[in-house]
């Protein structure tokens, strides 16, 4: 199974839970490309991870599974060819966007990108079977902005960008992710890379909320989405809690299905330090 996540060194902490919950759910082999990069703004420099990240996460992969392989790529040529500047003084940092640079190296035709804040609840082989031979993006609509932004009007059809699976050889062929890059050079958005991968994606396979739930898990949940959510009682406010916030994970979200994967987590923590 083919994975790919992107960030600078704050993704460390998601990356190792949403990795151990992936290792306990699936006996496949996993082969994980990481794309990340150096970036210095006027106000902040933002650290890149490293290959010593990367040997430690290759530790807890090979006591899974000997066939597991880790690679780290550091995109930031390629990133600086291209810069979001319109995007830059934003929310979100450059990083968010990495996964519109993956068609500049080197990856499997097939994988399945993932957010840091996604973890996996059940085996994911069976979405990750699903062939999408005839699609760019196979992913789930997202909770929100499918009812606002749509192309049909009586269609929902604006997906969560957090979790896809892509077909890299019929990007480069439609150039999808080119066309997203520019858009998000020269256009400012809420959401940049996902408005850009919803506008001009025109193959793309939409399936069970199962696969990314980004509200509630229930007993059929395979990956759970800890992406920013509302509260509209007493008073209309966001909330974002992460996998490893874990006191409000624990106290507001009442989430404890994969206390086992966080415990984990904290021993591999310990061990790193």
């Amino acid at each position: 199974m083919n994975l790919l996540y992107c960030g600078d060194k704050n993704i460390l902490d998601g990356l190792i839970i949403s990795l151990l919950s992936i290792l306990k759910n699936t006996k496949e082999s996993l082969s994980i490309y990481i794309l990340t990069m150096k970036y210095i703004d006027e106000e902040k420099s933002y650290e890149p991870l490293t290959n010593k990240d990367i040997r430690e996460l290759l530790k807890v992969l090979k006591t899974k599974n000997k066939h597991n392989f880790i690679k780290l790529i550091d995109i930031t040529d390629e990133v600086n060819k291209c810069l979001p500047i319109a995007n830059l003084d934003t929310m979100f940092t450059p990083y968010c966007m990495l996964r519109l640079y993956a068609d500049l190296v080197t990856l499997p035709d097939k994988i399945l990108y993932l957010d840091n804040d996604v973890v996996c609840l059940k085996d994911p082989q069976e979405f990750y079977n699903i062939d999408n031979s005839n699609y760019e993006l196979v992913g789930v609509l997202d909770y929100y902005g499918s009812h606002f932004y749509r192309k049909d009007l009586f269609k929902k059809d604006y997906l969560n960008s957090g979790v896809l699976l892509l077909n890299m050889k019929l990007i480069k062929e439609t150039k999808l992710f080119l066309k997203c890059r520019n858009m998000c050079k020269r256009t400012k958005r809420l959401l940049p890379d996902q408005a850009a991968l919803n506008k001009y994606a025109k193959k793309k396979l939409i399936v069970s909320r199962i696969y990314n739930e980004q509200k509630k898990e229930d007993e059929n949940t395979v990956f759970r989405h800890f992406s920013t959510t509302f509260k509209f009682y007493p008073k209309i406010c966001k909330q974002t809690i992460k996998p490893w916030h874990i006191k409000n994970l624990h106290n507001i979200l009442k989430v404890h299905s994969f206390d086992d994967i966080l415990e984990e987590y904290q021993k591999v923590l310990e061990r790193t330090k």
